[in-house]
């Protein structure tokens, strides 16, 4: 076995402190990275050691693979912890870790090169006889030769990079007409997002929702899965909402893409946290997509319905651990939804926003989780994803899970930026999505920037609004307030002022 003494995170924000608090459980010390920007961020304070990697843009800091490692040999660090985004996927850092006499958490280089490429994924899971989406089984670059392959196919199909994700160099083209021009448009943001053009082609599954199954692997050859995550509600191909388990998955269903995601780690010897993606369409055909080889942002949700803590399990499969568990020791426990609480504004077509949290008061109570790495007063730099948090609750059944998310959102204090928590309220009592008949066109189907303008109110709302409004003006005079000791209504928090309805 290789005991992990010291651990350093290569990230920021709320997943870094995720990794941090679950290390310092196990007795690991801890040494945090930052970026200028990030001088005063939570997960710097929060750490055993923490050390400035260089300026605010990622590639001048978080992804400086060689200053991480000058740091772990200064530091006498044994182990880094990638957690998501930068360098968690990119397996030239991985070697790079390996090579060092350190220790990856996270799969070997090798997993992730075949994983990290969406071809030699397919390639590699063919053997298995994991479903495919119809289409080309290699990149394909002469757009000829690939319009007729999209007409065999059938249109709408999908033209997607090689190298892609978060839905960049990807492209819908629903006839033959503007196939060439959306090719190019596809091969150029490849290029531009990725530095390689490979991109392929493949049907495209009309009404589908994106259910993704999380995979753990040991290094011994054991390998199980921890069951689903719904993730269809999304934006710009990037979710927003998630929830485990799917509420359209039966029991048989379950099995056998949780069989096949199994397939698809044991395709490439994985050893660690995974996630394998599906297709689901609307006769309940699944269809293999990816698979991302790190810690997914919705872990929690998984963690909430298994009881496990998948930071804990990564590290000690990095230490080189057998899994203390086999399929079969598994079960669903409940249900648990997330909401990416993200600083955009939905009405403008979730366009990021930036700014001072001016109040920010976390949501508490039964069945309330808060991902986090922000506090009062911090501004939400420009430099990063604007993820602020994730919202998770946890309850007996999904209706429990929703009733909590529901009050959360309410409870949640945020001001100075727009958020998506008001979003994350429309969709939870959407009819389609309390059905859970919805797919990945919820926005484009449900939703428009004019949805969650606040309605005009009635004339006796407005008459007990005004009378409210008096009452609030009136103990805004000084003496009155401290003799009452009450908040006047310019000091009320959002929530209160929006339950007093004073705008």
């Amino acid at each position: 076995m290789k005991k992990i003494s010291k651990l350093l995170v290569a990230n920021r924000g709320e997943i870094a402190l995720r990794v941090l608090r679950s290390a310092k459980e196990m007795g690991i010390a801890t040494v945090a990275i930052y970026s200028e920007a990030d001088r005063n961020a939570l997960h710097v304070r929060y750490a055993d050691e923490a050390v400035c990697v260089g300026p605010p843009a990622s590639k001048d800091s978080y992804l400086r693979g060689d200053k991480i490692l000058e740091v772990c040999r200064a530091l006498g660090v044994d182990a880094i912890h990638p957690g998501y985004g930068f360098l968690s996927e990119n397996a030239g850092f991985a070697r790079m870790v390996r090579e060092a006499g350190l220790i990856f958490v996270g799969p070997s280089p090798e997993a992730m090169e075949i994983m990290g490429d969406k071809l030699s994924a397919k390639q590699a899971v063919q053997a298995y006889n994991i479903p495919l989406v119809p289409g080309t089984a290699e990149a394909i670059s002469d757009v000829a030769a690939a319009k007729q392959i999209a007409e065999e196919v059938g249109f709408p199909i999908l033209i997607k990079a090689s190298a892609g994700g978060g839905g960049k160099g990807m492209r819908i083209v629903n006839g033959a007409n503007e196939f060439e021009e959306q090719m190019q448009l596809a091969i150029n943001e490849a290029v531009s997002a990725f530095g390689d053009g490979a991109v392929f082609i493949e049907k495209f599954v009309t009404g589908p929702r994106h259910i993704e199954i999380q995979v753990l692997g040991d290094e011994h050859g054991n390998i199980v899965h921890l069951f689903e995550r719904e993730c269809s509600i999304q934006r710009r191909h990037q979710k927003v909402i998630e929830e485990a388990p799917s509420s359209v998955l039966t029991p048989e269903l379950r099995a056998e893409m949780g069989r096949c995601a199994v397939d698809v780690a044991r395709a490439c010897n994985y050893a660690g946290a995974g996630t394998v993606e599906f297709l689901l369409d609307d006769k309940r055909n699944f269809y293999f997509l990816e698979m991302n080889t790190r810690l997914q942002v919705e872990h929690p949700v998984t963690e909430q319905i298994t009881g496990l803590d998948l930071v804990k399990e990564q590290i000690r499969v990095a230490e080189g651990y057998p899994l203390p568990f086999a399929q079969e020791d598994l079960t669903i426990t409940g249900h648990a939804l997330e909401l990416r609480v993200y600083a955009e504004d939905p009405q403008n077509n979730f366009l990021p926003d930036i700014g001072t949290l001016s109040t920010y008061v976390r949501p508490q109570g039964p069945g309330v989780r808060v991902d986090d790495g922000f506090e009062q007063g911090m501004d939400i730099p420009i430099y990063y994803d604007p993820m602020i948090a994730k919202l998770v609750t946890f309850g007996a059944d999904r209706a429990e899970a929703i009733a909590r998310m529901l009050r959360a959102i309410e409870e949640y204090q945020i001001t100075g930026i727009e958020t998506t928590l008001a979003f994350g309220t429309y969709v939870l009592t959407h009819p389609a999505f309390v059905s859970g008949d919805f797919d990945t066109n919820f926005i484009k189907d449900h939703f428009t920037p004019t949805t969650l303008a606040p309605a005009a109110p009635d004339e006796a709302t407005a008459r007990v609004a005004a009378a409210l409004g008096a009452m609030l003006l009136e103990t805004k005079k000084p003496k009155a307030a401290a003799a009452t000791g009450e908040t006047t209504g310019a000091e009320a928090s959002g929530w209160r002022r929006n339950r007093l309805g004073v705008r």
